[in-house]
């Protein structure tokens, strides 16, 4: 029974492009876990954003995440922009998902992923998953350049985020196994969507 668990988790592993030689499209050069995260972070956002037009709700906390206005940039080309200087393993944006989802559950706030925070959130969050899983990780200062941010603000974002968490960041097995699903279960939605399941919503998932 272990056995076929672990052979099904490696497989969806290497599918999503975890593990190195796995089976990518040969029109793609990024693994399915970047488009798919992209992919999912985005469809939050438009739900969010929906409802909250559509029924006037408050828009949740204003955080130190929070811009003035969505950058111009979408969170699709940043996140592929993040994975191709970030050099770090498709694992930490698992890990940074997974990192996202704690920080928004947090007990007693009213927080929101939009797109005046999802940039900055995830530069973050991805930050604090290569510190602690890789081995080697470039410095704030690097990080910042890549996302569009200066330093020092940076050095803040990481700061409240950690706190925020309550330096939280180990992830279970089950747990990374559970965001991976989650991940997966986008392209099965996505696909869906192109068959015409939902009606007019585009799928995003060029990639897939």
């Amino acid at each position: 029974m272990g056995t076929s668990k672990n052979s099904t988790n490696s497989s969806l592993f290497q599918w999503l492009g975890l593990i190195e030689d796995y089976d990518q499209p040969s029109d793609s050069t990024l693994p399915r876990v970047i488009t798919l995260l992209a992919s999912f972070l985005g469809k939050m956002i438009q739900k969010n954003e929906k409802t909250f037009h559509t029924r006037h709700n408050k828009e949740g906390e204003i955080t130190m995440f929070h811009g003035s206005r969505a950058p111009s940039m979408t969170i699709h080309r940043y996140t592929e922009r993040v994975y191709r200087y970030a050099h770090c393993s498709p694992a930490c944006f698992v890990a940074a998902f997974a990192y996202i989802v704690r920080y928004l559950e947090i007990p007693s706030m009213s927080r929101r992923l939009t797109s005046l925070n999802v940039h900055r959130l995830l530069i973050t969050s991805l930050l604090v998953a290569a510190k602690f899983l890789e081995r080697k990780c470039y410095n704030n200062a690097y990080y910042a350049k890549i996302g569009g941010v200066s330093t020092e603000e940076m050095n803040r974002l990481e700061r409240t985020f950690l706190f925020d968490l309550d330096f939280r960041l180990y992830i279970t097995t089950e747990v990374f196994e559970r965001h991976c699903l989650m991940l997966h279960g986008e392209m099965v939605s996505c696909h869906s969507r192109k068959l015409g399941t939902f009606g007019e919503v585009t799928c995003s998932c060029q990639a897939i």
